[in-house]
This record gives structure tokens, C-alpha cells and sequence, in this order.
């Protein structure tokens, strides 16, 4: 049944699959299939034209959409990798530690080893740097995962 309707679709298989990709795209989106759902419409594009072709068996097919593919997703990925690389206009958006770069706190608990806390609005943050007894006020000069480096004022 399945041969049955290959062979009738002709050279229009590519087409119907690129549909079905591109759709699949639609409905899980992830952006993995749009490339080769663009490389089964050209594949197809292709058969329309050369399926009358002696050279264009199957496996010919199946060569240049193999090679579209990756064409197509080497592409896709530098037009996409270069949207990303954009500048924000907010570039410390999710990284809340970065942020608070310059702040000035008072010691929560005081910095004893070296560690110790701050509070920053409604959070506490591990800081490190010398040691320094509770009330201290102090800089935040960097910023290390959830750890912040403090200097006194």
C-alpha cells in the first residue's frame, strides 16, 4: 500500500515529505526539523525537473537530500547563531550576581574564614573576603556563581 502510493506521488514523495516535516516543525517546535523539511522541498523541487533523468535513481535522490540537509542546517545554524549573538540591551538580565557588581550591603553574619552573608533585598548572599564583624558595610567587587566578593567601605 505504502510502495503503491511512492510510486504514484513520483517525484512529488520529496515534496509531500518536506510538508510533513516543515507541519512536524509546527507542532514540536525545536527548530531541528525545519532544516531538513527545506531540504526535502528542494530535493523535490529537484526531482520535477530531472525525473525524467536517467541519472536520477533513488539513490541519487537520497544523495542530494542528504547533502541538502546539511547544507541547509549549516545555514540555518549561522543565521540563527548570529540573531543570538546580538548585543541586549540588557545584558545582565539573568545573571542577578553580575548585578549587583557595586552594590553596597551591611553584613547580615559576619565574615568569619573569609565567609560570610549580605543581604540584598529580600535575598541572602554568601559572600567572601576579609574578615569583617556583623553591620560592616561593604562593596560588592565581584561575582563567582552564587558567591559574592566583598570589599569594606
Amino acid at each position: 500500500m505504502i510502495a503503491n502510493l511512492i510510486a504514484e506521488l513520483g517525484p512529488w514523495n520529496w515534496m509531500v515529505l518536506g510538508f510533513v516535516l516543515l507541519a512536524l516543525e509546527i507542532l514540536a517546535p525545536g527548530v531541528f526539523l525545519l532544516w531538513i523539511g527545506i531540504a526535502a522541498v528542494l530535493t523535490g523541487t529537484l526531482s520535477l525537473q530531472l525525473w525524467d533523468a536517467g541519472f536520477w535513481t533513488w539513490q541519487v535522490q537520497v544523495l542530494v537530500f542528504l547533502a541538502l540537509s546539511l547544507v541547509s542546517v549549516v545555514v540555518g545554524k549561522r543565521l540563527i547563531g548570529n540573531s543570538r549573538n546580538e548585543n541586549s540591551d540588557e545584558p545582565l538580565l539573568n545573571r542577578r550576581g553580575q548585578q549587583l557588581i557595586g552594590r553596597t550591603a551591611t553584613l547580615e553574619e559576619a565574615i568569619r574564614d573569609g565567609h560570610g552573608r549580605i543581604r540584598v533585598g529580600d535575598t541572602l548572599w554568601r559572600v567572601t573576603g576579609p574578615d569583617l564583624p556583623t553591620g560592616a558595610r561593604v562593596r560588592v567587587v565581584e561575582a563567582k556563581g552564587g558567591d559574592l566578593t566583598v570589599e569594606p567601605l
